[in-house]
């Protein structure tokens, strides 16, 4: 398309005029074969848009017909990659402004309340828009306070997630996943959670 433009500006603007002439017939003949030249060049130019216009719109409908957009957007074989994993390794270095409300946390999970209202369940609800760095927050707090509990387990739950896949990954941040669950159902695997947990302390 560029080379189509060049040719047209080239051509069409080429406009010299010939003034060392003084001749006005061999002026005015060179005129006329000018605007032939002109109207040849327009013609060529006209005729190489229309095969640039049936060549882009031969493009357009392969990519149609080929379902080329979500064969790039997601090869086959490929599973989409949870955003959240990034925040699990992110360092506590690389986040901006995070001490702070890192700190009100930590306060209201570890500092509310008497000595006996610590020994129990507490839940911590953090809400917001997608992006907003939840994930990394909840995350430098588990951080900051796993080392006040004799079980930990720190799992990324998805939108639809199975409650089978939780459980495991629970066990497994437990180290306490043997290869034979993996045939257990749901509530065989609570019970094994129940287990490990009863009469401890966990996050």
């Amino acid at each position: 398309m560029e080379d189509v433009v060049d040719k047209f500006l080239v051509r069409v603007d080429d406009s010299s005029d010939p003034a060392a002439n003084s001749n006005k017939i061999k002026r005015l003949t060179k005129k006329m074969a000018g605007l032939f030249t002109k109207g040849k060049t327009h013609h060529e130019i006209a005729n190489a848009i229309k095969d640039i216009n049936k060549q882009v719109q031969e493009v357009a409908s392969r990519r149609v017909r080929y379902n080329v957009d979500n064969i790039v957007t997601m090869p086959a074989g490929m599973t989409p990659i949870d955003p959240r994993l990034r925040a699990l390794y992110t360092e506590v270095t690389e986040l901006v402004g995070i001490a702070g409300k890192r700190d009100q946390e930590l306060m209201k999970l570890l500092s509310e309340g008497d000595d006996e209202s610590k020994k129990k369940l507490k839940i911590v609800s953090v809400v917001g828009f997608g992006g907003l760095g939840k994930t990394t927050l909840v995350k430098t707090v588990y951080d900051k306070i796993k080392g006040e509990f004799g079980c930990r387990a720190f799992v990324s739950v998805g939108r639809n997630a199975s409650a089978k896949k939780i459980l495991m990954d629970i066990l497994l941040a437990l180290d306490m996943y043997e290869s034979h669950f993996a045939i257990l159902g749901e509530t065989q695997l609570i019970d094994k959670l129940r287990e490990r947990l009863e009469n401890k302390r966990y996050h």
